[in-house]
């Protein structure tokens, strides 16, 4: 069974531009991004899936530089980038991790993988009711799943949001929901990287967490929200 994380991102972000390759504590967000997935022992490859157009090839070169799987694929077409690349690294389940995401929590996608070995989910997310925060959202899917709904979709939205179609037909598939039944405080807050403010914000929590982002969990954010600092 491989398992696998793709990274989903572009350059030229209309509210931020060049967002993933901004540097928070001399690092790149994609590059933070990828060193907290890669502490997982259970997952087998790490691939980034950004566009064939020429504003990409900053991403692209980028990956090069640090020895990161890179898929170039449709600019609009997300779901199918996506699913390509899965199916290009031979994944059979694949996280989907979206490159504004950078506070990605290593300990929840090591449960998730735990949780479809055991039970055969096709699809695990912690998005739905949205009890965590926006920014930290995670969704694990059985390849073969993916491709076999993908198949049903048959408009715009679905291609450029990718898990869209399963929200939307809840009793699809095999599935659970993760609730955050422990961080009171994290519900609502907004901790992906949109705009020149949410960047701001995440370099104020890289400083409270002294420059240690190993030590920025859902146990220090929602600390931080306690104590008004997200808000």
């Amino acid at each position: 069974m491989k398992i696998g994380v793709i990274i989903l991102c572009r350059y030229d972000s209309k509210r931020l531009y060049g967002k993933v390759l901004r540097k928070i504590n001399n690092k790149p967000i994609l590059e933070w991004i990828s060193l907290s997935i890669g502490v997982c022992q259970n997952i087998d490859k790490i691939c980034v899936a950004t566009s064939n157009e020429k504003s990409d090839d900053k991403i692209a070169e980028f990956c090069n530089k640090k020895n990161i799987n890179c898929y170039r694929g449709s600019k609009h077409n997300v779901a199918k980038r996506f699913l390509n690349c899965a199916k290009q690294f031979d994944l059979d389940y694949v996280f989907r991790i979206n490159g504004d995401n950078l506070f990605v929590d290593s300990t929840l996608l090591s449960q998730m993988v735990d949780m479809a070995m055991v039970q055969q989910f096709d699809f695990i997310s912690n998005v739905e009711g949205r009890t965590f925060p926006f920014g930290m959202s995670v969704e694990l899917l059985k390849v073969s799943f993916f491709e076999a709904i993908y198949k049903k979709y048959n408009n715009e939205r679905h291609f450029e949001h990718v898990t869209l179609f399963l929200y939307e037909n809840p009793k699809v598939g095999n599935r659970k929901n993760i609730k955050n039944n422990k961080w009171e405080y994290l519900p609502g807050i907004h901790l992906a990287i949109d705009t020149f403010e949410d960047f701001k914000k995440a370099e104020n929590i890289f400083q409270h967490a002294n420059g240690d982002y190993d030590k920025i969990n859902y146990s220090f954010l929602n600390k931080m929200a306690k104590e008004g600092y997200l808000s």
